[in-house]
């Protein structure tokens, strides 16, 4: 089946558990076949906990959860070795990040040494336990939860961190009558449980190699450092994309390409993904901040200013 319709019917799956919330879904499959990472950061209770296992099992991805809080040790993810002593051997007992889909709730609220443990995870794809490294099985992706700042118990992720999320995503409240076709769902039963696998897990490597091989031209690559290089000339912008942000937009772009049923990026898909794979990982001047949706007017205007390609 073509890479479109699988994500249609990926999608259709998740929909039986998440209601109105059709675009957040779809950023969130294109991060997951672009090898990126999300975070959701939103108010408790919206649902981002239940996204994440509906595309589990849609995905037929092993999956883990760690609700962090301070008391959350890095040993808690990465494992530890422990003496059997009936065979005289020190072992390996793998922790929660041993997994293929990672749901790291209220990463915000973790101390620093857990997050760095985390970070390492998130880039190498393995753990190091005692000097020796274990790799996490693939395909592995980490959805992120956090409060917003100023919610009681938390704080700012590091910039280094954030760098790592392909994607800053955030739900919000559900329109009156979705609420209320949730509600109506949840009478009869948990809808989790009616959500069905779509692929497994070499299928969706499958799908991850298609975008690896989506043709970026010359043009667009362009197109692509131009847009990022702007951020970090940009008057309200302290800190600007790094270039892993120009990778990521690169992949983004990629998916986007093959679920719109191409195998070339156009400066459209460029356009599409930058304000939210660039948003999160820009350091704005406090008179920037303090404007509405200050990151995403930065990014809207750089969008307006870099004159895109023309693809014949």
């Amino acid at each position: 089946m073509e890479p479109r319709k699988l994500a249609a019917e990926i999608l259709a799956e998740v929909k039986k558990v998440v209601v109105g919330k059709d675009q957040v879904l779809a950023r969130m499959l294109l991060a997951i076949l672009a090898r990126g990472h999300i975070l959701l950061e939103d108010v408790p209770g919206v649902g981002k906990t239940t996204m994440a296992l509906a595309f589990s099992r849609a995905l037929d991805l092993n999956y883990s959860r760690v609700q962090f809080n301070p008391d959350v040790m890095p040993s808690d993810l990465t494992g530890f070795t422990l003496y059997n002593r009936s065979t005289g051997q020190m072992e390996y007992q793998p922790g929660a990040l041993l997994t293929n889909l990672f749901l790291a709730d209220e990463l915000n609220r973790a101390n620093s040494r857990t997050q760095s443990a985390l970070l390492e995870a998130m880039e190498e794809g393995q753990v190091t336990v005692d000097g020796k490294t274990h790799r996490i099985p693939q395909p592995f992706l980490v959805i992120a939860t956090q409060n917003p700042t100023g919610v009681a118990g938390t704080q700012p992720l590091p910039d280094s961190q954030l760098d790592r999320f392909m994607l800053r995503l955030r739900i919000g409240y559900p329109e009156e009558a979705d609420e209320l076709e949730m509600v109506r769902r949840r009478q009869e039963g948990d809808p989790l449980a009616s959500v069905r696998r779509v692929v497994d897990r070499s299928a969706l490597e499958g799908l991850r190699e298609a975008v690896d091989r989506v043709y970026v031209g010359e043009a667009v690559l362009t197109y692509i450092v131009r847009l990022c290089a702007a951020t970090r000339s940009h008057a309200q912008v302290v800190q600007g994309a790094s270039p892993r942000a120009t990778l990521a937009v690169t992949a983004a772009s990629r998916a986007l390409a093959l679920l719109r049923g191409r195998d070339y990026v156009l400066p459209e898909e460029v356009q599409s993904v930058f304000g939210d794979v660039i948003d999160h990982r820009l350091l704005l001047t406090p008179a920037a901040e303090s404007r509405p949706n200050g990151a995403r007017a930065v990014t809207q205007e750089i969008l307006a200013q870099v004159t895109p390609p023309r693809i014949r």
